[in-house]
């Protein structure tokens, strides 16, 4: 939750914080292009457009592997002003640092898109 909430307000610093620094992601719009590491991801960020935007998340589950790791998933509906809005879901890997658990891996995918209605 609090990637979505950072993620609406444009607290950049704080979503990179949730990663670990070797920590990588993709955008549920490409899933298979990862952004490696905490200053990739912090500087990816950074380079977006301003948009307003409003990320709702739900259908989380969590499971603990072991005392450092950890994986979930869940369910998105991303809806940005002046377009419809987009489904699609996050697979994550977790693991334990000193900091807390952060993303070691979160891998975004489009269920569908609302425009077409055409699957990703």
């Amino acid at each position: 939750m609090r990637y979505a909430n950072g993620n609406d307000a444009a607290d950049w610093d704080l979503v990179a914080r949730l990663f670990a620094a070797d920590g990588r992601m993709s955008r549920p719009t490409a899933p298979d292009d990862f952004i490696e590491g905490r200053d990739a991801i912090l500087a990816a960020f950074r380079a977006r457009p301003a948009r307003t935007t409003r990320h709702v998340t739900s259908n989380v589950v969590i499971g603990v592997e072991s005392a450092t790791s950890a994986r979930g998933e869940c369910a998105l509906v991303l809806y940005t002003a002046y377009k419809a809005p987009i489904v699609g879901s996050f697979h994550d890997r977790f693991v334990r640092t000193s900091d807390g658990w952060r993303f070691a891996e979160r891998r975004g995918s489009l269920t569908f898109a609302a425009e077409t209605g055409a699957p990703a």
